[in-house]
């Protein structure tokens, strides 16, 4: 495992991310919650702003944990659609509302008090704390172009190199940077020592600290 915890991988990742210390007009945007982890201590060392993005996995109906697709914040869907055609449309649809909801509530009380995102021409740097399938990375990329990202860095402490692969062809990316490669990859956790459970406590309190490097 090549990580201890998040903060390892936060710090670890900002080390990769110094050609982006005091840019202007950057912005590290952070996939709550695990991700807001990585991106506070990215935002703090680069000395540049952090905001979020929301987007939600599709998981399928029964086995929730396995993405079959991802909302984007426009409310778009991008589906595995051979596991898409397999799924109950009825169960997929209940999902997909239950989604909506979830990601309006965590953008509206994770960005309470702040200021209206203005993506607008801006350079994002798009961080989690790793990826699967990919599939609300691929969403979270979609939601920052129709926000107005001209130029978008996805940063990820790992993942698997088929995923990976795809990432690195897919034309809403500028550059990918990825820190491991596992030759074998289970799921996230497993890049960590410590995988501990990121409340929406802890993402408002992550999101209200100022940079403090």
């Amino acid at each position: 495992m090549p990580f201890q915890d998040r903060r390892d991988a936060g710090k670890k990742l900002s080390e990769a991310l110094k050609t982006y210390q005091d840019k202007p007009d950057t912005i590290v945007v952070a996939l709550p919650r695990g991700g807001v982890v990585l991106g506070r201590i990215v935002a703090d060392e680069l000395r540049v702003p952090l905001d979020i993005v929301v987007p939600r996995k599709i998981g399928y109906p029964g086995n929730e944990e396995y993405a079959i697709g991802a909302l984007t914040e426009t409310g778009d869907i991008i589906w595995n659609e051979e596991e898409r055609a397999r799924a109950d449309k009825t169960d997929l649809e209940k999902i997909v509302e239950r989604e909506k909801k979830e990601a309006q509530r965590r953008l509206t009380e994770y960005r309470t008090g702040m200021p209206h995102r203005n993506f607008t021409g801006k350079t994002l740097i798009v961080v989690d704390d790793g990826i699967a399938t990919g599939m609300t990375m691929f969403a979270a990329v979609r939601s920052a172009r129709t926000l107005g990202a001209a130029h978008i860095v996805v940063a990820i402490p790992g993942g698997p190199a088929d995923t990976i692969a795809i990432l690195k062809n897919d034309k809403d990316i500028d550059k990918i940077i990825v820190l491991e490669i596992p030759s074998l990859f289970f799921a996230v956790g497993g890049l960590y020592q410590t995988f501990d459970q990121v409340e929406d406590a802890d993402v408002i309190t992550l999101m209200n600290r100022k940079n403090d490097v």
